[in-house]
């Protein structure tokens, strides 16, 4: 489990932003959307920041629960800065039940698939969050769509 968690930690401070906008979020959406597209996955792809979707799309399969899943991974989120598997890796390596303690209420997800989108000097100002997949593939769909959205902008 701490191999996980230095890995998780890893991707949060190598995966920064030097700045996020709206345009910013329809790039990096529509990367994200591309590759699960071109993977066949059904998947919901969303990016938001408090009380507000920046980005949404919903690939054919998916079912009205992703929707739920993708406002409680990206509430946790927004709530604790981090991924939500960092979290939930986290919270197992000490033994915490988040749900059955009662600590984290039902709008809160304790699983892979959301990522805080972290600006440089500014800290987190958004959420990108996958579902419909296992919960580490829709992290690691996440994770890769930043990654070639950074490596994008780095070579314009």
């Amino acid at each position: 489990m701490t191999d996980l968690i230095a890995e998780l930690e890893q991707q949060e401070r190598e995966l920064v932003l030097e700045h996020f906008d709206h345009a910013d979020a329809w790039r990096l959406g529509s990367r994200i959307t591309a590759a699960a597209q071109e993977a066949g996955h059904p998947v919901g792809i969303d990016i938001r920041r408090h009380g507000l979707v920046l980005f949404r799309a919903a690939l054919p399969g998916i079912t009205p629960d992703q929707e739920a899943w993708i406002a409680r991974k990206s509430a946790l989120v927004l709530r604790m800065e981090s991924s939500s598997a960092l979290v939930d890796a986290r919270l197992s390596a000490a033994g915490i039940d988040a749900a059955a303690s009662g600590w984290l209420g039902a709008e809160y997800a304790v699983t892979g698939g959301s990522f805080p989108i972290r600006v440089l000097g500014v800290g987190v100002v958004a959420a990108v969050t996958a579902s419909g997949l296992t919960s580490m593939e829709d992290h690691d769909l996440v994770v890769a769509g930043i990654r070639a959205h950074l490596s994008a902008e780095a070579g314009a």
